[in-house]
């Protein structure tokens, strides 16, 4: 139905009283506060996150050729299987993934160790066996019965290599080793032919036949 001229006058009288733009709403005083205030800078992060240190990562085999070993008595074991069963126990007291041995003496050529050296066990006699360094540092919580002197801290890869026995004489401390001295590895026999057994290959050792 179309619309009476008395409603269509009243609608246009409507829309001329109304205002060309309907005026914003006064922001709150709160919000005038915060605008007129200057931005603060945005923090920059770091470009590399520092991440906590969880020990000495454990060395692969075969490693770097050594430039330097260290040799020393394992002294409470009569074999390796001695010592391996002591160096697994401690290893779960202390909830770490590598071993760890006390000394006192620091090894003043440590860098050199650590391109690849081994420490070399003297069991009942005999070097017996070699674990990888792979880290040196000072102990944390130092013997009681040594009165709060710093002690050094040789970190070892837990596997246990075997090495051709030879006789070494008893020694105090830990001595250097140099590669040219260090027996080979038992899987090493540089193109001797098949490995001997270990109890026989000693035998042959002490009878000056090897």
């Amino acid at each position: 139905m179309a619309q009476s001229s008395s409603s269509l006058k009243k609608s246009k009288a409507k829309r001329d009283h109304l205002p060309a733009k309907m005026p914003k709403r006064p922001k709150p005083v709160a919000a005038k506060k915060r605008a007129q205030m200057p931005a603060k800078p945005r923090a920059k992060m770091p470009a590399k996150i520092a991440k906590r240190p969880a020990g000495p990562k454990l060395a692969r085999h075969p490693g770097p050729e050594p430039v330097l070993h260290l040799i020393k008595l394992c002294v409470g074991c009569t074999d390796i299987a001695d010592l391996r069963a002591w160096q697994k126990q401690r290893r779960a007291e202390a909830k770490r993934r590598y071993n760890i041995h006390v000394t006192r003496a620091f090894p003043k050529r440590g860098e050199e160790l650590l391109a690849g050296g081994s420490l070399y066990w003297v069991i009942q006699g005999r070097i017996r066996v070699r674990q990888r360094l792979i880290g040196i540092g000072e102990h944390v919580g130092n013997r009681n019965d040594e009165g709060g002197i710093p002690h050094c801290e040789l970190q070892l890869d837990p596997r246990l290599i075997e090495v051709q026995a030879r006789h070494h004489r008893p020694f105090q401390g830990w001595r250097y080793l140099e590669p040219k001295d260090a027996p080979p590895d038992l899987g090493d026999r540089s193109g001797r032919g098949d490995a001997l057994p270990p109890a026989l290959e000693a035998e042959l050792r002490e009878l000056g036949l090897l």
